[in-house]
């Protein structure tokens, strides 16, 4: 696993983090978050490059009761609301990004909260097109992101057995 960028959010927040110009260069890829909104949405989303559809089941813990659906959410952060200067943690896993085929991805999210009300998520995702990933952008579900979120995005290498080399 490299790091290929790391976005730290500045003072005044950020309306998405942004990774563009992703080289083809790995076999996956990993967006690791740590996320707080300044409104008081939990909720993220991941965009692809630009267009295409997305289909995602999504298994939600609220900390009272367990759901599933098929929303457009594809992570949580922690939202305005929540225990003071928490940030809500995601890892967002693409195998294949580079392939000439759908690309599936995944996610395990919670955000924090020292409430009742702390939300747990795993997502299974398909982004519809076969083009390369060459840009990814997350955005809140509504309002920024406040300063300090930050995410990095790391990219994997396979070797020719099928096994990991971390770097």
């Amino acid at each position: 696993m490299q790091a290929i960028e790391t976005v730290t959010v500045g003072s005044g927040g950020a309306a998405s983090i942004t990774f563009d110009s992703i080289p083809d260069t790995y076999t996956d890829l990993k967006v690791l978050v740590s996320g707080r909104c300044s409104t008081t949405d939990t909720t993220a989303t991941i965009a692809f490059n630009t267009g295409g559809t997305y289909t995602r089941k999504t298994l939600v813990g609220s900390g009272s009761a367990a759901s599933s659906n098929t929303s457009a959410v594809d992570f949580r952060i922690s939202q305005s609301g929540d225990t003071a200067s928490t940030f809500g943690n995601s890892e967002i896993y693409i195998p294949n990004y580079a392939a000439s085929t759908t690309k599936s991805y995944s996610v395990d999210a919670v955000n924090e909260n020292n409430a009742t009300a702390a939300f747990q998520a795993i997502t299974a995702g398909l982004w519809n097109q076969t083009a390369a990933i060459t840009s990814i952008v997350l955005t809140p579900g509504s309002g920024d992101f406040v300063e300090h979120s930050t995410a990095t995005l790391y990219g994997i290498l396979a070797g020719s057995d099928g096994t990991t080399t971390v770097t």
